[in-house]
């Protein structure tokens, strides 16, 4: 499966790098849910962070923009 880097934009996750799926386009995933942005979640289920697809950054990665937080698993 391929990869694409996106920056997140916003949110608990501002700034954060990661690689995700991309699909088949090469893109990421129109909406993306980030549970624990420091990579280290805890022994009990957080909130769920939305992220939705922005643009490309020019150099191959793409941007998802914050959305909303949630209660865990109501974005799913």
């Amino acid at each position: 499966m391929d990869e694409v880097t996106v920056r997140f934009v916003g949110g608990p996750a501002d700034g954060l790098v990661r690689a995700v799926p991309a699909e088949s386009d090469g893109a990421p995933p129109r909406r993306w849910i980030m549970r624990h942005p420091g990579g280290t979640g805890p022994t009990q289920p957080g909130p769920d962070h939305l992220y939705e697809r922005d643009q490309p950054d020019g150099h191959g990665g793409w941007s998802m923009r914050f959305v909303r937080t949630d209660a865990y698993g109501v974005s799913e």
